[in-house]
């Protein structure tokens, strides 16, 4: 018998073009992600007494909502590259957000892709050499490759990826749902909505308008469209037989998309929703407070999956055999925005907000042509050049910065006094912006290189470095040790077939399909091939780097 990271890691399909019949019974429990965009805790589980969210809290019910869970960026792509390496994007070059949007403006703007250290994989390469189906539908945005992403990372990556589709339903999967509609630009119109403005709560950094009011209500109207779809995920998760032994997670990526959330380091941006339903010993409708990073969730879900959390990873489990200490504090930063280059870091705490902002001299509400669209910011431009923004609301459109914030988040939730220059906090600051320069030196924050120094580095010349194309190693009485560079060939059995890349840091993926699309396999060790005859391609992948030339072979195993 071979055991379940054989039989998966292999692939399902090459183990049947191998002629191998064995299954095992599911070891793994099968964990599904249901992700959302630009979102902070509206949910009625939270207490918020304006959302229409049954199944969301229907599923905090059954298992438990962590409300101290916070990104580590206030803005969708280096969120999400930190998310899939369990990496600080500022670790690994992803923090400006897009690397593709790099100098867009000039005339030949040049487009690059991060390019992390050679160590940095997606932890779903792991989930897959061990056995599990890992699915994504659809939204990538990892900074380190445009889409499609390297075939190392998921089974599937599209529109209509499912863990309905796996060869072996016995195969435990990791599948992500991603929903767009509560995405930023579903503001934009506020034409029509269900929810009543009148109920909605105006945060004091916005004026009290009907527009704002209205746009307030249009985010709300969306928030319920998602609990929706949640509500389908879950019925048909229970339909295929898997509840049971799934484990749910719900959560967003950053704070709401709207002005003073999306894009700022304030709990507002950072704080973001996270709820998981799991089998084992926990009171249903628990609330955990524990401080929680986004880069956090992958490392827990290998911890989950009884899969080892490889060293370099920065962030930390939560839950799982593997789970670490609780995190004291958690980071974020804010870089380049688009067009618009900026620099912030925080360092929260269950107490305290601390900002260091980079760049005092630059007005708080930098050039963001996407912001502009929002009829919030709309309404707070046309304000504020009437001069009829007061306080908080004022505060946030000034023309400069104070250079640090610090924030009572207990006293203050909405975090608009800032008692950076109040002596009675004097010690506190100094502690927090120590916490700051350690975290930087500690992680290696690449914010502080120039960005152009940074892509010469990653892409010399400015040209995108290549994936050398690998070639097969045979193991078979007629070649053990001296010819490795075949293309196929006549081998007796027992044999095995070995894949190599010299590309520092690259993964491997192979297939036995000859369809122009086939399903790619992720390389984790030797094919035993069985006799018959094999068609095989197999192709390298560098985050980073375009992928090599697929090279080709026919291997014949004849008794």
């Amino acid at each position: 018998m071979i055991n379940l990271k054989q039989l998966y890691g292999i692939g399902i399909a090459s183990l049947l073009a191998a002629n191998v019949n064995a299954r095992q019974p599911q070891k793994h429990p099968n964990i599904l992600w249901i992700s959302t965009e630009d979102m902070s805790p509206h949910l009625g589980c939270w207490g918020d007494k304006v959302a229409v969210t049954p199944n969301i809290d229907r599923l905090a019910s059954q298992g438990a909502r962590f409300t101290g869970v916070f990104s580590t960026a206030a803005i969708s792509a280096p969120v999400r590259a930190g998310m899939i390496t369990g990496m600080y994007q500022t670790s690994i070059g992803c923090m400006h957000m897009r690397t593709t949007s790099y100098r867009r403006s000039v005339e030949n703007p040049l487009e690059f892709t991060a390019v992390p250290p050679h160590y940095v994989k997606a932890f779903t390469e792991y989930m897959r050499a061990s056995g599990y189906y890992c699915t994504n539908n659809s939204k990538t945005d990892y900074q380190f490759a445009k889409d499609p992403v390297p075939a190392s990372i998921w089974d599937e990556c599209s529109k209509t990826a499912h863990y309905k589709n796996r060869p072996d339903k016995n195969q435990p999967f990791f599948a992500v749902f991603n929903y767009l509609g509560t995405h930023e630009s579903q503001n934009w119109d506020i034409s029509k909505i269900k929810t009543d403005p009148k109920k909605v709560i105006v945060p004091p950094y916005y004026p009290d308008t009907e527009i704002v009011r209205r746009n307030i209500a249009r985010m709300y109207d969306n928030i319920a469209r998602l609990d929706s779809v949640v509500g389908v995920l879950l019925t048909e998760l229970e339909n295929e037989g898997e509840l049971e032994n799934t484990i749910v997670f719900f959560w967003g990526d950053h704070g709401d998309g709207m002005p003073r959330a999306k894009r700022w380091l304030y709990d507002s941006g950072l704080n973001i929703p996270l709820v998981i339903k799991w089998a084992g010993n926990i009171k249903p409708g628990t609330i955990n407070e524990r401080l929680i990073s986004s880069i956090d969730f992958g490392p827990t879900v290998l911890s989950m999956a009884g899969i080892p959390v490889p060293v370099h990873m920065q962030g930390i489990p939560f839950l799982g055999d593997q789970a670490g200490e609780p995190r004291d504090a958690v980071f974020a930063a804010r870089d380049r925005v688009d067009e618009s280059y900026d620099m912030i870091r925080s360092v929260r705490t269950k107490e305290w907000l601390y900002v260091c902002n980079y760049y005092p001299n630059e007005p708080f509400p930098i050039w963001v042509p996407y912001l502009n669209k929002i009829p919030v910011f709309k309404e707070m431009l046309r304000l504020d050049a009437e001069g009829k923004l007061t306080g908080p609301q004022k505060s946030w459109m000034a023309y400069s910065r104070p250079p640090e914030e610090l924030y009572d988040v207990v006293a203050d939730p909405f975090q608009i006094r800032n008692l950076a220059d109040d002596p009675k906090y004097k010690t506190v600051k100094a502690e927090l912006r120590k916490r700051h320069q350690q975290w930087t030196l500690e992680t290696g924050d690449m914010g502080h290189m120039n960005e152009p120094e940074m892509v010469e580095q990653m892409w010399p010349g400015g040209r995108q470095p290549d994936t050398d194309i690998p070639y097969f190693i045979v193991n078979a009485p007629e070649d053990r040790a001296s010819k490795n560079y075949k293309t196929g060939g006549l081998f007796s059995y027992p044999m095995t077939l070995s894949f190599y890349c010299s590309t520092h840091g690259a993964s491997l993926v192979y297939t036995f399909e000859e369809k122009p699309n086939p399903h790619w396999l992720l390389y984790s060790g030797p094919l035993h091939l069985k006799p018959g005859t094999h068609n095989i391609r197999v192709k390298a992948v560098r985050y980073g780097y375009k992928e090599s030339e697929a090279l080709k072979g026919t291997f014949e195993i004849k008794n």
